[in-house]
Parts: C-alpha cells; sequence; structure tokens
C-alpha cells in the first residue's frame, strides 16, 4: 500500500512538473525583434543588444524571450511582420532603423517600441519631445547623418590632392539621401571638392554606378549611409577596391570586411543602449516617460592593409586619430 501511495505521489509530481515549468515559461516576457536585414549582418549588434539587456539583469532563455523577425532585406515584408509580434502580444518591440520604425508603429499604439535611428525622431514624428516622447515610443538617436562634412573632411586627409570626388547615395530612403546629398555638397565647397551623385538600390544598381565610376574615375568615393547600403557592404567594397578608388563608409563594418575608411556614429554601441532601454521597461518604465538617448560615440576605423593594397599612404596626424588601425 505504502509502495502504491509512493507511486502515486512520484505519478503526480510527473505531472505537476511539467505544469509548473510551463507556468514560468509563460511568465517570461517576450521581446520582439523586428529587423530589415539578415541576422548573419547584425550578429555584433545583437551582441551588444543582448549585453545591455544583462546589465538590466535580463538574460535570453533564464528570464526574457525574444521572438526574432527578419525581413531579409524584403522592407515589404515588415508590416506583416510587425503586425505579427502584436498579433502575439510581446512585452515590447525593438526595431533597428526607420523602416522598421514605421512598420512597428503602424501595428500598435500600445505596445511598447524601442527604436534604433540616426534620424532626427522628432521630426519624423516618433515622438513629441526628446526630452518626454509622450507615447509608446523611445528609444536611441544616434548621429550618422550630420557627421558627412566630418567624413568628408578625413577624406580629404586621406587623399589631399583629390577634386573629383563620387557620392553614392539610395534614392529607395529619400529623406536620407537628401540630407547626405546636402550636407556633402556644403562641406565639397568648403574643402574645394567637385561632388558626382550617382544613386543605387539594387545590387545591379550598384554594379552599374561603378561602371560609371570606371569610366569617369573620380579621384574618391563616399558612400550613403542606410540599412541597404549594409547589407551590400562586401559588394562595395570589392568593388571599391578593384577601381583602387579611396573609398570613405559611414560604419566600422565596411572597414572590418576591407573598405580602406570608416567614421560614424557606433551603431553597436547604440544597440547596448537599446538593450538597457528594453530592460526598463521590461521592468516597468513607461516609454512616454524615457528621454530619447543620443548616442555620441563616434569610430575611425582605418584598414592599413586596404591602403597598402591601393598604394596610399596614411598620414601620421589621420592615424593618430582613428580609434582602430586593422592590420
Amino acid at each position: 500500500m505504502r509502495r502504491r501511495e509512493l507511486i502515486t505521489l512520484l505519478g503526480g509530481s510527473a505531472l505537476a512538473w511539467p505544469l509548473t515549468v510551463r507556468a514560468q515559461q509563460s511568465a517570461m516576457p517576450v521581446i520582439g525583434f523586428l529587423n530589415s536585414a539578415s541576422p548573419d549582418s547584425r550578429a555584433d549588434r545583437m551582441r551588444a543588444f543582448r549585453q545591455g539587456l544583462s546589465e538590466a539583469r535580463y538574460e535570453e532563455g533564464r528570464n526574457v524571450a525574444i521572438e526574432y523577425r527578419w525581413a531579409e532585406n524584403q522592407l515589404d515584408r515588415l508590416p506583416a511582420l510587425a503586425a505579427d509580434l502584436v498579433r502575439r502580444r510581446v512585452a515590447v518591440i525593438v526595431a533597428g532603423s526607420l523602416p522598421p520604425i514605421v512598420a512597428a508603429k503602424a501595428s500598435t499604439t500600445t505596445t511598447p517600441i524601442v527604436f534604433i535611428t540616426a534620424e532626427d525622431p522628432v521630426g519624423l514624428g516618433l515622438v513629441t519631445s526628446l526630452a518626454r516622447p509622450g507615447g509608446n515610443l523611445t528609444g536611441i538617436n544616434f548621429f550618422n547623418l550630420e557627421v558627412a562634412a566630418k567624413r568628408l573632411g578625413l577624406l580629404r586627409q586621406l587623399a589631399p590632392t583629390a577634386v573629383h570626388i563620387a557620392l553614392l547615395v539610395n534614392p529607395a530612403n529619400a529623406r536620407i539621401a537628401e540630407v547626405e546629398l546636402h550636407e556633402v555638397k556644403l562641406a565639397a565647397g568648403v574643402l574645394g571638392f567637385q561632388v558626382q551623385v550617382l544613386s543605387a538600390d539594387t545590387s545591379s544598381e550598384i554594379d552599374a554606378a561603378f561602371a560609371t565610376l570606371e569610366r569617369e574615375r573620380p579621384n574618391a568615393l563616399f558612400v550613403g549611409t542606410g540599412p541597404f547600403f549594409t547589407s551590400r557592404r562586401l559588394q562595395l567594397v570589392q568593388l571599391a577596391t578593384r577601381l583602387a578608388v579611396p573609398a570613405s563608409f559611414g560604419g566600422r563594418e565596411y572597414a572590418e570586411d576591407g573598405g580602406l575608411m570608416s567614421y560614424g556614429a557606433s551603431i553597436v554601441d547604440a544597440y547596448g543602449l537599446a538593450g538597457t532601454y528594453t530592460g526598463r521597461i521590461l521592468k516597468g518604465a513607461k516609454p512616454a516617460d524615457l528621454p530619447v538617448v543620443q548616442s555620441t560615440r563616434f569610430e575611425l576605423v582605418i584598414n592599413l592593409k586596404t591602403a597598402k593594397e591601393l598604394a596610399l599612404q596614411i598620414p601620421p596626424t589621420l592615424r593618430a586619430l582613428a580609434d582602430e588601425v586593422i592590420e
């Protein structure tokens, strides 16, 4: 009889244990992560985001879950992906770059959204003000568009005799393209550059733009910012190297993949801050009351190997300014 009671007790425990585990799992908050790119192109940013979460005492798989939605550079998929996250009742949506942010904002007025953007969130209508966002959105604002003049100045140091410079922009991101064109032309007038504007929003159009470069032979190349160019960075870097044109890019991943020089805001740092903010919202903070954080960390990265392949001498002053020189 005791043996039967013991078996019954153990059996009851075995049934109750999975129920307990499921209850604990169902209580775990879920973050919806919405991105226009692919996971392999965002590994460093995701590490930084998880590190930011850990600083808020959240670890994926232990006390928080993350539902990932990658558009794989197919921007028309973003509205459906955002709507799916809302249907799943995630605790917060994290959206990196403008297209996912717009899709997330259109999908909900109640689910908290943490954004990461280089553009003015007030001007875009994402928040009422930086100090008091006022709605269900807040996040990280980093400055990549406003540093175009600085990037051009660094390119001048690298190519002091350059006169003719090509500017490559993505017309699909009209707002970004307009700002970059305005900033670059203003700075070019001061630095003595003549600017030739080229555009591309597909891989084949990038090839066509570089075919034009091969015919025109500019002295330097300034590649605009945005998720599309970042997703095509290997193509851009390889074409620039093949044409032996000194090129400036907006993010360190370009230099890490063989690009000559990059200067811009540390997007990895911005994702880390987004992780910390997401943790604060999971603990009960309201987006309306969390000021937009303006990330001010910038990085100059120079690829010395590429410079040698292009037979370029890096000025000592420029090398001293670099946050990292890739050997």
